[in-house]
């Protein structure tokens, strides 16, 4: 039976080999019942840090274990290492959550002011990885804490104080897991709002966008706005939406995003308010199968001003999310929900994990993180996905 815990640390400038002396000096401990009960290692521009905590029988004593370090002729070339006891008290129990941090930079003061609420919430940092440095900075951090529903809403407020982007998860395996994410169109895929583009082909788009922005910001009823606006379209030529499909601009890091999640095997899909007619040429280019958006009622190459099919509005938004997700076989828990207004609320509340991108307040409050930087990639990185892993084709 273990009777004693200590943490081995090896540091000092990295060099081929001291793991393996390290594993070596701990495994000839075997012998007298000592175990391996956990490892941690980082290496920063050469510099190491090299942790293993061991499980002993009561027979090892601290200086059989330095001892053993000796004979491995570890502490050489400006490598030190350091055998301390580990007692219960020095440890935090409860679950580990995964906190991620991103501004366009992110500073010594604002790390300190996330610490600060680690420890006044009787939770600790076991693991910082950096995993983006451009085109924002970004920190993945694994955190164990006691009371996770009190850490996020501490986190919460400080992160808002002090200018960083903020996602709380729980930590598992399920990470790596295939995720369906799903995004709107309108601002958040796209820099546009397609329907804007049609109003102003039609002369129109003043009265649609007093419409638009109401609806975005809640004012309104979406349902009831999106009929005003498509019957002040009544009229227009069909072959305007190509028109249209031509002006759309792609929201900076949306192509990376699409790329990067295709290419490690999740699921991208778009549910839109928009219009089926001008989106699905478009994301057939860049390999999305799933779409759900609105249909126009087209007759004679006209555009009627009334839609052919019910409104995908707030609701069907988080009924297709959920629907897509019994297609592709996830549950709701590995689904990632990416909007940026009133309308996209329900999709975002009902999936694993909601986003709210450059999004209104009341958006940011239903959310489960928000990011306010311009690039739609950043999104990866709350998947745990560092820019490393991004820029690898």
């Amino acid at each position: 039976m273990t009777a004693s815990t200590f943490l081995v640390t090896v540091s000092g400038p990295d060099r081929v080999g001291v793991g393996a002396e390290l594993f070596a000096a701990l495994a000839s401990l075997d012998e007298l019942g000592a175990t391996l009960s956990d490892v941690a290692q980082i290496t920063i521009r050469g510099a190491l840090v090299l942790c293993a905590e061991v499980g002993v029988d009561e027979g090892v004593t601290i200086e059989k274990i330095r001892l053993a370090l000796t004979k491995r002729d570890i502490e050489r070339a400006g490598i030190s290492a350091s055998v301390e006891p580990v007692t219960p008290s020095d440890v935090v129990h409860g679950g580990r959550l995964l906190v991620t941090l991103l501004a366009p930079s992110i500073s010594a003061r604002q790390l300190d002011a996330v610490f600060a609420t680690f420890a006044r919430n009787d939770s600790t940092c076991e693991r910082i990885v950096h995993l983006a440095s451009y085109p924002v900075d970004c920190y993945e951090l694994v955190v164990r804490g006691s009371n996770h529903s009190v850490l996020r809403e501490a986190l919460a407020g400080v992160a808002k104080s002090v200018g960083l982007d903020l996602a709380v998860q729980r930590a598992g395996l399920h990470r790596r897991a295939k995720h369906l994410v799903v995004m709107d169109a309108d601002s958040t895929l796209l820099q546009d709002e397609v329907i804007d583009l049609l109003a102003d082909a039609c002369g129109c788009a003043e009265e649609v966008s007093v419409i638009t922005e109401a609806a975005m910001s809640g004012a309104i009823d979406f349902a009831e706005s999106l009929r005003r606006r498509v019957a002040l379209l009544e009229g227009l030529p069909e072959s305007v939406l190509d028109e249209v499909r031509a002006k759309l601009r792609l929201t900076p890091g949306a192509r990376t995003l699409l790329r990067t999640l295709l290419r490690l095997g999740y699921v991208p899909a778009v549910v839109s308010g928009g219009f089926v007619e001008v989106l699905a040429p478009l994301l057939a280019e860049l390999h999305v199968d799933y779409l759900e958006a609105n249909r126009l009622e087209i007759k004679d190459g006209v555009i009627t001003g009334r839609l052919a099919a019910p409104i995908v509005d707030r609701a069907g938004k988080a009924r297709a999310l959920e629907r897509f997700a019994r297609e592709v076989g996830v549950p709701l828990e590995q689904t990632v929900a990416v909007g940026d207004g009133a309308n996209d609320i329900d999709m975002i509340s009902v999936a694993g994990l909601g986003i709210a991108f450059n999004a209104k307040p009341v958006v940011q409050e239903h959310a489960d993180a928000a990011l306010s930087v311009p690039y739609l990639d950043a999104v990866l990185y709350f998947l745990g996905i560092s820019r490393e892993e991004i820029d690898t084709e």
